[in-house]
């Protein structure tokens, strides 16, 4: 593809990395590290927030700090992936399971929080609850201490309401992912919006949605919540750059879906940190 021309400076809030510096395998393709900057660099991304790619009942201490070895030198910004012993508490069974659950080996603890984020290689977490579920009420109150933001996959089995009862009533930054809905929920999208309302430190976060109406709707009524995604290497970034380039918005809320939102959220992609 060609490399796009735009005269915006953007930041990229949701990209997944190969933790081992070879290669890492996504819906088929493979992706070099090499290769994920050459296509951020040509879509004129000049920084990415990365994190290794979600996996069952796994440590992810491992692949934090091979994402974090990756990104030196590199235009990126490792987040640490996190995960919890935490269902969504949606039913008597759902509740009564999360009562009686405890962490094993691989889940994230306290103290596992704590040296993420006084290491200054992270910038922040990810979750995937469909994957991994949620963090456990202690997880929760060490991410509330050290008040970094948390980055959540939304989606069909991660809906909006069990995001908000889980996590944006704390008192850290939420990122939440493709609006909320993925895959193309147009109407959890529409109500993932709708919280913004009633969240102040609720952001949301574009790859993958697809509808110009709601992406146009979240930056006119929210024009400070919005943060850019690519969603690479899944999609390339060029595609999710010209996503948001034909809005029917004005400049300015362009600007700050691109960079200056998210640059409030995440001090490491603030232009100074720019090669």
């Amino acid at each position: 593809m060609l490399e796009l021309e735009h005269g915006f400076r953007i930041v990229d809030v949701y990209a997944r990395l190969a933790p081992d510096g070879s290669t890492a395998e996504f819906e088929g393709r493979t992706i070099t590290p090499d290769r994920l900057e050459r296509e951020m660099h040509q879509a004129g991304i000049t920084r990415s927030i990365v994190f290794p790619p979600a996996s069952a009942e796994t440590s992810y201490v491992a692949p934090n700090n091979g994402v974090a070895r990756r990104s030196v030198d590199r235009p990126f910004v490792a987040v640490a992936r996190i995960n919890g012993t935490e269902g969504a508490n949606t039913s008597v069974t759902g509740r009564f399971r999360n009562a009686i659950s405890s962490r094993r080996e691989f889940h994230t603890t306290p103290e596992d929080v704590e040296k993420y984020a006084y290491d200054d290689r992270f910038h922040g977490f990810v979750i995937d609850a469909a994957v991994d579920g949620y963090p456990d009420e202690d997880v929760l109150a060490t991410l509330e201490d050290v008040g970094l933001p948390v980055i959540v996959r939304g989606g069909v089995d991660a809906p909006p309401e069990t995001l908000a009862t889980t996590l944006l009533e704390r008192s850290f930054p939420v990122v939440v992912a493709h609006f909320g809905g993925h895959p193309l929920e147009r109407s959890r999208m529409h109500e993932m919006v709708d919280l913004l309302d009633t969240y102040d430190d609720c952001y949301l976060e574009t790859s993958f949605v697809r509808y110009r109406d709601l992406l146009e709707r979240a930056l006119l009524e929210h024009p400070d919540r919005v943060l850019f995604g690519s969603g690479a290497p899944a999609c390339h970034p060029d595609v999710a750059v010209m996503e948001i380039l034909t809005l029917d918005v004005s400049e300015d809320k362009l600007w700050r879906a691109f960079s200056k939102n998210a640059c409030r959220v995440f001090e490491g992609l603030a232009p100074n940190g720019d090669a």
